[in-house]
């Protein structure tokens, strides 16, 4: 992800944790903060060490920026995200973490309401 799309701060990651409302996925946790303004959404990224060793938790990590940066741009602007790996994570297929996540934002209601997102959703190549 570009760099003004991405959450880089200590203090606006605890900002987002504190103000923002949070939705859970047995894969992913999610935090929304609606900053009000019309600017970038930015998202951040945290896999902890209950996820695995270094590398494993490298690995979700380029996984979740991956589906993150291909989902971009159905998101509404304004908002800053924090994308929270879970331990079944580690091992979770790309398809089930895109999956996860279509289904976080769904229910924080920050997609961008577009008519051709259902059927793109379904034909969309297996990565």
């Amino acid at each position: 992800m570009r760099r003004e799309y991405r959450l880089r701060r200590s203090r606006d990651f605890e900002r987002v944790r504190a103000v923002g409302r949070s939705w859970a996925h047995p894969l992913l946790l999610t935090y929304a903060y609606a900053r009000g303004d019309q600017r970038l959404t930015r998202a951040g990224v945290v896999v902890g060490r209950r996820v695995g060793k270094a590398t494993i938790r490298n690995r979700v990590k380029r996984r979740i920026r991956e589906v993150l940066r291909a989902k971009y741009s159905t998101i509404r602007p304004g908002y800053d995200l924090i994308v929270i790996a879970r331990p079944p994570a580690a091992f979770a297929p790309l398809d089930d973490l895109s999956a996860a996540l279509d289904q976080l934002l769904d229910r924080a209601s920050i997609r961008a309401r577009s008519t051709a997102a259902p059927e793109a959703r379904g034909n969309e190549a297996p990565s």
